[in-house]
């Protein structure tokens, strides 16, 4: 099998990458497109009963090429869409300064209340915990709960404004 492909591959190397060129107007692309050609061909189960291998080779030079060309034509897209695609914006100074402020606001506020309320907005808030959750951990009611709620959002709130 070995020496079937290598004839062939003297045999036919040359024209198939020429007509590959003629295809893709490129030297490199057609070489590539005819060594990828040859190594499947190498992959074929019955090389030696191939009666005529250049139209074998071509059929197989034919859907590398196209692949080749679809593979081209996603990367184009994608590309074109990531070039479409707006520029990531950053907050100004001005911006970034309010943020702190609001920020800043938020922690004193939250300084503010009691040591129970502030538990239960920040496990709330931060980290999903339901108020009978949070009513159990501070052995508290539920509706507890939702006072140090009401509490909580109306010092941010008044922080805030």
């Amino acid at each position: 099998m070995q020496a079937r492909l290598h004839h062939i591959f003297r045999e036919h190397y040359t024209w198939l990458r020429d007509k590959m060129r003629r295809h893709t107007g490129n030297p490199h692309g057609a070489e590539d497109v005819a060594a990828e050609a040859f190594l499947q061909l190498a992959e074929h189960r019955a090389l030696e009963e191939v009666r005529e291998p250049r139209a074998l080779l071509a059929t197989i030079a034919k859907r590398v090429l196209f692949e080749t060309w679809r593979r081209r034509d996603l990367e184009q897209a994608y590309l074109q869409t990531l070039a479409a695609a707006p520029e990531p914006t950053y907050p100004s100074p001005e911006e970034r300064a309010l943020v702190m402020e609001a920020l800043l606001a938020v922690d004193a506020a939250l300084d503010s209340l009691p040591a129970k309320a502030r538990h239960a907005f920040l496990r709330s808030q931060l980290d999903a915990v339901t108020y009978a959750e949070i009513a159990q951990e501070l052995g508290v009611s539920a509706s507890m709960v939702r006072q140090y709620m009401t509490r909580a959002l109306s010092a941010i709130l008044a922080a805030t404004a």
